[in-house]
């Protein structure tokens, strides 16, 4: 797969950065999926539901990251691939992510598709913290832990552009 020119993200209204545990969902499962395109579940935070409600579109870019691991890092690149819709496992009482306050009616947790692109060699987070012109990526900042953050559109095109290789 060869990486994609920054025209290919063109389009993209915004920025994310998107962390998921390999043993969850890697950017290898992605690729492997149908259609290379996954649903995002499993989020419990609500700034990071929110940003799925409200923010995320269609075509937004995506730093795709794998964290909880040997070797946390960006491992690919990734699109937002539809708007957000109720997550299904907050239903499903059997599921790690079983909501009982939540039902059909008044949904409490979203999801949203995914589609990988690229996947690129780890970036891992010594070398992000490396780079100044990166300084303010959120993924870097002391104390943040959520799943969804932001991300400048210069830090997303400066990773794209000088650390995938």
């Amino acid at each position: 797969m060869q990486k994609p020119s920054a025209s290919a993200f063109a389009t993209a209204a915004r920025f994310w950065l998107m962390k998921t545990e390999p043993g969850e969902c890697s950017i290898d499962d992605v690729l492997a999926a149908p259609e290379q395109t996954v649903s995002w579940f499993g989020i419990r935070n609500y700034q990071a539901r929110n940003f799925m409600r409200d923010d995320m579109k269609i075509g937004d870019g995506v730093l795709f990251y794998h964290s909880s691991c040997a070797k946390p890092g960006i491992v690919g690149l990734a699109v937002i691939a539809s708007t957000s819709y109720p997550d299904a496992c907050q239903f499903d009482s059997e599921s790690h992510y079983y909501d009982p306050k939540s039902t059909a009616e008044k949904p409490r947790w979203l999801a949203l598709d995914v589609k990988a692109v690229y996947k690129s060699p780890l970036i891992g987070l010594d070398r992000l913290r490396a780079d100044p012109a990166l300084a303010e990526l959120r993924i870097l900042q002391r104390g943040n832990r959520l799943s969804i953050t932001p991300v400048e559109k210069e830090d997303f095109f400066h990773i794209l552009e000088k650390l995938m290789e």
